[in-house]
């Protein structure tokens, strides 16, 4: 029997996600957990597996497509056909073992539950085969049972075309003409509701449209076709007439000529919403602070020649982030949040450490767990599988959120510093600059050292003007003299 596979919601409240890549085709066989089609919401980019075996019949939604969550993606025709029969005690009793199983056991249907949103189904509702309806199958005879009146499920768009047929669904439009010809104007066609919104933004009018979809529905591509062949026919419109012997005249480019348009969506639509509801919500402060970091950077190059730091690749980030922990117990309001509907501020015990990386998709965030409670070695073995899991693309959702305090690295591209703007929740935000050799006054010397400069924006609601400078300050401190961290 066909099962339809919808997209789940992969975490945290998605509401879409962006078909990349299917990893099968119609015809293939599959196996649950098998992984058939590589997401891209806007967190990450997630694989999703198959809660089925079976074989792949359709592909509902190609590559690049936009799809909401609960909408179909793909049906799998699995082993077993024909009516099943009415459920009695035994199966309601099977049901409810069934409602029990854990994540990964088969339910009564033979089905696992691989994905949010997928757990054994229970006993469902059976409707009994509508007479006449081609497909539907004979209707079974009761003569012990009064008729009952038959009630048609309440469907609509390509899902109803799906339920009752091309024939059905026929029957059901009294809108089509039965010699074929147009449909009047009054009634409007079936179509899901984001092609009724495509519509809408196109300014296409659907009473106009013949679906081409299943049972008439009418379909994304009829909606462009539609609102193409309207652009043609107004430019055709407000075209002047040809003159009988035209000048010849320089071709002008079309103002399309060398402009590449993208649609908003995925990482860059979520980045932008967050930093535009950041940027109009939280009062960022701005403070800057160059720091001679000479002894940190030979205190790295004695750590990565011993036996400890063999096994992980030892930057200067995690020098940074490990004073960023040290300095966020000394002024706990740099690692809290404004709760605004509770009209509270949290203050948070450990430092979720969010790490800024610039990847293919763009930026991303991706958290370290607890931060705090790891020392230089662990921090820089959690960079380095951070920042590789993140330019990958196969960061989880999970690890995104929930953060309390970030570092970006604009040094990596040269830059000497920055103003960041903070993370929505967060109170603080730090931006590290290059690394390299200036003119430094020591002792009253001129003398040339490795410096750095650093920036921190912080939210004004939370953090004082002297929180934020002596938070600042501190991190500067553990930079310039590593040892400080023993008095603290």
């Amino acid at each position: 029997m066909p099962e339809t596979f919808r997209m789940p919601d992969v975490g945290e409240g998605l509401t879409e996600a962006e078909i990349v890549a299917w990893q099968v085709a119609p015809g293939d066989t599959v196996a649950v957990n098998q992984i058939l089609v590589e997401i891209e919401t806007a967190k990450a980019a997630v694989e999703l597996p198959s809660p089925f075996a079976g074989t792949v019949a359709e592909l509902l939604a190609g590559p690049g497509t936009t799809v909401q969550v609960g909408e179909p993606i793909i049906t799998i025709e699995t082993a077993g056909s024909g009516a099943a029969p009415e459920p009695g005690p035994a199966a309601e009793a099977s049901g409810a073992e069934a409602k029990g199983a854990l994540i990964g056991e088969a339910g009564a249907d033979g089905r696992i539950a691989t994905l949010v949103g997928y757990g054994p189904r229970q006993g469902a509702a059976r409707r009994r085969p509508r007479k006449g309806v081609p497909g539907a199958g004979a209707a079974v005879a009761e003569p012990d049972r009064p008729a009952e009146p038959e009630v048609a499920p309440v469907v609509a768009g390509e899902e109803a075309a799906a339920q009752v047929g091309p024939a059905a669904a026929a029957a059901a439009a009294p809108d089509l003409d039965a010699t074929g010809g147009d449909r009047p104007t009054s009634l409007v066609p079936l179509a899901k509701p984001p092609v009724r919104k495509l519509a809408k933004d196109l300014g296409v009018d659907l009473r106009t449209l013949a679906g081409s979809g299943p049972g008439g529905v009418v379909t994304r591509e009829d909606v462009r076709a539609a609102a193409s062949a309207q652009a043609v026919g107004a430019a055709a419109a407000s075209a002047p007439a040809p003159e009988a012997a035209p000048e010849p005249v320089a071709p002008r480019r079309a103002p399309t000529d060398g402009v590449r348009r993208v649609p908003i969506r995925g990482v860059r639509k979520a980045t932008a919403a967050a930093m535009v509801q950041s940027a109009f919500t939280a009062p960022h402060v701005t403070e800057f602070l160059s720091v001679d970091v000479t002894a940190t950077m030979e205190l790295r190059d004695r750590l990565r020649v011993t036996r400890p730091f063999a096994d992980v690749k030892l930057t200067p980030l995690a020098f940074v982030a490990k004073a960023v922990c040290l300095a966020a117990r000394r002024t706990p309001a740099v690692n809290a949040s404004w709760d605004e509907p509770a009209g509270e501020i949290v203050y948070y015990d450990h430092v979720q450490l969010g790490i800024a990386a610039a990847t293919p998709r763009g930026l991303v965030v991706p958290k370290i767990r607890d931060a705090d409670r790891l020392d230089l070695h662990g921090l820089a073995v959690a960079l380095g599988g951070l920042t590789e899991t993140a330019r990958a693309g196969k960061t989880a959702p999970a690890d995104l959120v929930g953060g309390t305090i970030t570092i970006t690295n604009v040094g990596v591209f040269g830059v000497d510093t920055g103003t960041p703007i903070l993370n929505p929740g967060e109170a603080a935000i730090l931006a590290v600059g290059s690394i390299k050799p200036a003119p430094w006054v020591v002792d009253g010397e001129l003398a040339v050292r490795t410096v750095c400069q650093l920036a921190l924006s912080f939210d004004h609601r939370l953090v004082d003007g002297e929180q934020g400078s002596r938070f600042l300050a501190d991190v500067g401190a553990l930079l310039e003299d590593p040892a400080t961290a023993l008095l603290w």
